[in-house]
C-alpha cells in the first residue's frame, strides 16, 4: 500500500531513504531549508521551509496530509510532532524517541540515570563561567559538544583551561537550533568507536547488524568500516544497551547507537540517532543482505525483516570540500575511482559548497576474512583521487 512520507531533511542520508522508498512504491515529500538538496532531487515533491519553526512546520503537514512523517536531521521544532502523532500521524521511530534523541541533555540523562547504562561522567552549561566550572569538575582533557548539533559541529577535545574560550566560542557557532547549552564530558581513553546500528519493528524482534567501526575527526565521521574487530563479550554488551534504550525511547525504525569501547574499562553508550546514520553508509557497498536504508523503510512501513546477514567486508571513506562557494561544484578524477576493483562513487549533489563540507562518499568492499587494513586504506586513497572545485 502507497504511504505519503514527509521526510524533514534532505541531505545524502535522506536521499538513500527516498530511493529505498521510490523502490517500494512510496510516495515523499523531501524537506529542508535549502532548494536543490540531495533527497528533493529523488523525492515527488519538496518544500523549503524553516523547520525550527513550528507555524511553517505545521502548515506544511496540514498541507500534505502525511502518513507517516520521517525526520532526518536534529534542527526540526519537534514538541509539534507530539500533537502530530496524537492525531494519527507516524513519527518516526516516534514522537518520543525524535524529542529525546534531538537533545544531548534528554538522551544522556535518560541513559545514565534512568536506565543505568555506564557513560562518561558529565556536567551541563549554560554560560562560559558554568563551562569553566564543569570542567574544573571534569578535569583535562575533556570533551564540550553543543545540546543540539550534527555531524560533530561545535564539538572540541578541551586539553586545557586555556582552550575553554575557543571551545565555548566554536561550540556556539556550531549549535544548531535555539539551544545554547553544552555537555561537558570525560575524556574516555577509548581504543575504539562503533555504531551498533538497531532495527525495531512493529510486528517483529529488535535486530543487530554487525558493528561498525568509524573514525571520526573534529567529531565528525571521515571513515567507517564492517564489520568491526571487537570481541564478543563487547558486543553482546552493547546489544545489551542498544536494546535497554531503544524500547525506552519506543517505536519502530532503525537507530544509530554509538559505544566507545575500552579494553580495560568495558562498553560506554556514546549517542544515539533515531535513524540511518553517517557511518552507516558503508553498507552500500554491500556488506548486508539489507543495506540501513532499506531496514529502515521496512521498519517504518512494518515490513518483516526475516534476518540482517553479514556478506562481505566494506569500507568507506568521505570526500570533503577543500572550498567554500554557492557555484555549482564540480569533481575531477571520478575516472580514476572507478577503474579501481569492487569500489562504489556516490556523489551527494549538494548544490554549494562549505569548507570541509561532506560532498560524497566512496566504498567499497572484499570478501569476508580479506585484510580489513588493506580494504581501508585503498578505500581512503580512492577517496583522495577526487577533487572538488
Amino acid at each position: 500500500m502507497t504511504k505519503k512520507i514527509l521526510l524533514l531533511g534532505s541531505g545524502e542520508l535522506g536521499k538513500e531513504f527516498v530511493i529505498a522508498a521510490k523502490r517500494k512504491g512510496q510516495h515523499v515529500i523531501a524537506c529542508d531549508s535549502y532548494a536543490g538538496a540531495p533527497a528533493m532531487q529523488v523525492a515527488d515533491e519538496y518544500e523549503v521551509f524553516d523547520m525550527l519553526d513550528g507555524d511553517a512546520l505545521d502548515a506544511v503537514i496540514s498541507r500534505h496530509k502525511p502518513d507517516i512523517i520521517v525526520p532526518e536531521i536534529e534542527a526540526i521544532r519537534t514538541e509539534r510532532l507530539y500533537d502530530w502523532e496524537k492525531r494519527g500521524v507516524q513519527v518516526v521511530p516516534s514522537a518520543r524517541a525524535v524529542n529525546f534523541t534531538m537533545n544531548r541533555k534528554a538522551i544522556r540523562d535518560l541513559a545514565a540515570k534512568e536506565l543505568g547504562l555506564k557513560t562518561a561522567r558529565y556536567f551541563y552549561a549554560k554560560s562560559y563561567e558554568e563551562l569553566c566550572d564543569a570542567a574544573g569538575k571534569i578535569g583535562f582533557p575533556c570533551v564540550v559538544k553543543p545540546l543540539m548539533s550534527s555531524s560533530g559541529k561545535g564539538q572540541s577535545v578541551v586539553k586545557s583551561r586555556e582552550d575553554l574560550k575557543t571551545a565555548w566560542e566554536y561550540g556556539c557557532s556550531g549549535s544548531r537550533g535555539d539551544i545554547r547549552e553544552f555537555i561537558v564530558e570525560e575524556f574516555i581513553n577509548f581504543d575504539c568507536e562503533i555504531t551498533l546500528l538497531t532495527v525495531t519493528q512493529k510486528n517483529g524482534p529488535t535486530l543487530f547488524c554487525p558493528p561498525i567501526g568509524h573514525v571520526q575527526k573534529g567529531g565528525d565521521y571521515r571513515e567507517s568500516f564492517q564489520p568491526a574487530p571487537i570481541s564478543e563479550e563487547h558486543l553482546r554488551e552493547a546489544e545489551r544497551m542498544a536494546d535497554k534504550v531503544t524500547a525506552a525511547l519506543t517505536g519502530a525504525g532503525l537507530w544509530g547507537v554509538e559505544f566507545f569501547l575500552s579494553h580495560k574499562d568495558g562498553v560506554y553508550f556514546s549517542e544515539l540517532s533515531p535513524r540511518p546514520h553517517d557511518t552507516g553508509m558503508v553498507t552500500l557497498a554491500g556488506t548486508q543482505n539489507l543495506n540501513e536504508f532499506e531496514l529502515h523503510l521496512r521498519a517504518v512501513l512494518g515490513l518483516p525483516i526475516p534476518r540482517i546477514t553479514l556478506e562481505r567486508m566494506g569500507a568507506s571513506a568521505v570526500i570533503l570540500s577543500p572550498i567554500a562557494s554557492k557555484e555549482a561544484p564540480r569533481y575531477r578524477g571520478e575516472e580514476k575511482v572507478c577503474a579501481e576493483d569492487n569500489t562504489y562513487l556516490r556523489i551527494f549533489g549538494k548544490p554549494y559548497t562549505k569548507l570541509n563540507r561532506r560532498m560524497g562518499v566512496v566504498v567499497r568492499y572484499a570478501p569476508l576474512g580479506s585484510d580489513l587494513n588493506e580494504l581501508r586504506e585503498k578505500t581512503k586513497a580512492a577517496a583522495a583521487m577526487i577533487e572538488v572545485y
